[in-house]
């Protein structure tokens, strides 16, 4: 373990104060933050970044605006409680999921990791879906084998792998200090955005939020995203009360820990929008909605003509949440990418590593951008909830993987926060519930948030993507 560097050794940001800004950041009431409680300290995993803080802050975010949304519904306040070491657990929540009491496989592909390239510097290959895996290894010439690709990088410059990737589609990222990330055009676009952002689309009558038993009793959410972030947004929102359809469609991939995982409290439906009866599906769902939340390609679903100006004209007093890896500014706005790819490309990998002494990346102990991200979309969605009661309008929110690793950057820095002990199952069975499911019975993470009035639970089991037809339940 090394000492951190003078100019990463800035004291960790207090849970408080980080939930605090963002809160205010956003126009919420600062008297509602009298009404949480936040316990715990870091570190609470491994790691001489605060992720626990990280962890606590965007969960309290949107366990807040919840709170805020019953307000609005009820004239009635709440108390808040979360506790630190859960918020991380459920921020690794895929970590801890049981079916039938046994692990399921790994999520990893056995190409996927870092490798060092010819110039001696290191890249990370994603290659966990089966397109991307053999564009890999048709970009490098080689076998389906770790040694094969070991032996193909050393022809390669790392930043020119991580272009020729891009250039075909491909999930590549060279790791980078945050210095060079820094001096980085992407680095620099990412750095001059707010956390996420909600923008005004258009003007739409004001709507009060109906009678119900939870904050998003009656609220219908179309969720069109896959793997972590965006699922966890509709995940909260459903935990919440929501009503959450998934849409996805048989020629998209899928990983399955992942679906079960964050598919509690939603519907799931097969909707293939590259033919015009899929589209005109999704066009008659819409109208009933009330948010729409969606993680294709940057310009994606706009070609398809479900982009965020689309969706007003089609529901006015829509909130449209978009979420992308890399921010909607600079010139990799375009470009796909993963949490462990941004966590390598923005400086983190490269800064545990020296905080551990290695010259080997180094990942974060969870896929804190994800998760956070993922709340923050949910905390997004709902403040803008309350903005259509008290004004009207439609909404748009966005978020990215790499905002997110901005904000987690500054929250500063933990001295020998890598020694903390790693948790295991056991160590956190405290914290899991247990459930029956269209894929078996579940042990899963239950949600870290407390709230007093009305406790977030997920009312439908996950269920294998799907399952259930294209309309809203009568």
């Amino acid at each position: 373990m090394t000492t951190l560097a003078r100019s990463d050794s800035v004291r960790a940001t207090a849970p408080a104060q980080a939930l605090s800004a963002l809160w205010r950041a956003f126009g919420g009431d600062p008297a509602a933050l009298e009404n949480i409680e936040l316990t715990g300290t870091d570190p609470v995993l491994p790691s001489s970044f605060p992720v626990g803080t990280a962890a606590q802050a965007s969960i309290a975010a949107s366990a807040l605006a919840a709170a805020e949304l019953w307000r609005l519904r009820t004239d009635k306040s709440q108390r808040v409680a979360l506790d630190m070491r859960h918020a991380a657990v459920e921020c690794r929540s895929e970590r801890y999921l049981r079916v039938a009491a046994k692990p399921l496989p790994d999520l990893w592909d056995k190409i996927a990791g870092t490798y060092r390239c010819g110039d001696g510097r290191w890249v990370r290959l994603h290659t966990n879906f089966a397109h991307h895996r053999d564009g890999v290894l048709k970009l490098l010439g080689c076998a389906y084998d770790r040694d094969a690709v070991k032996q193909a990088l050393q022809d390669w410059r790392a930043e020119d792998l991580e272009t020729a990737a891009a250039e075909a589609g491909l999930v590549v990222t060279a790791m980078r200090s945050f210095a060079e990330w820094d001096a980085h055009p992407q680095g620099r676009a990412a750095a001059s955005l707010p956390v996420f952002s909600i923008e005004r689309l258009g003007d739409a009558a004001a709507e009060t939020l109906t009678a119900g038993e939870r904050p998003l009793s009656g609220v219908r959410v179309l969720d069109l995203t896959r793997i972590i972030a965006g699922p966890v947004a509709g995940r909260t929102l459903a935990a919440h009360g929501a009503e959450v359809l998934l849409v996805t469609s048989p020629h998209l991939p899928a990983v399955e820990q992942l679906v079960i995982d964050t598919g509690r409290g939603k519907l799931s439906t097969h909707v293939d929008l590259r033919d015009s009866a899929g589209r005109d599906t999704l066009a008659s769902l819409l109208p009933s909605a009330d948010v729409f939340v969606q993680g294709y390609r940057p310009g994606g679903l706009a070609e398809l003509g479900f982009g965020p100006e689309d969706a007003a004209k089609i529901r006015p007093g829509i909130v449209y949440v978009s979420l992308s890896a890399y921010g909607h500014e600079g010139p990799w706005r375009g470009r796909r990418g993963f949490d462990s790819l941004v966590q390598t490309a923005s400086g983190f990998n490269h800064a545990e590593a020296q905080a551990a002494g290695s010259d080997k990346p180094h990942p974060l102990p969870m896929q804190v951008l994800d998760h956070a991200t993922g709340y923050f979309m949910a905390f997004g969605a709902m403040t803008a909830l309350a903005r259509r009661v008290r004004e009207g309008g439609s909404w748009h929110v966005r978020v990215s993987l790499a905002q997110t690793g901005h904000w987690v950057r500054n929250l500063g820095r933990i001295e020998n926060g890598l020694s903390c002990p790693d948790p295991k199952l056991d160590d956190v069975r405290d914290l899991l519930d247990e459930a029956s499911s269209g894929f078996g019975r579940l042990t899963f993470v239950r949600h870290a948030a407390k709230l007093s009035e009305t406790p977030p639970h997920w009312s439908r089991p996950s269920v294998p993507l799907g399952t259930h037809p294209p309309v809203w339940p009568t």
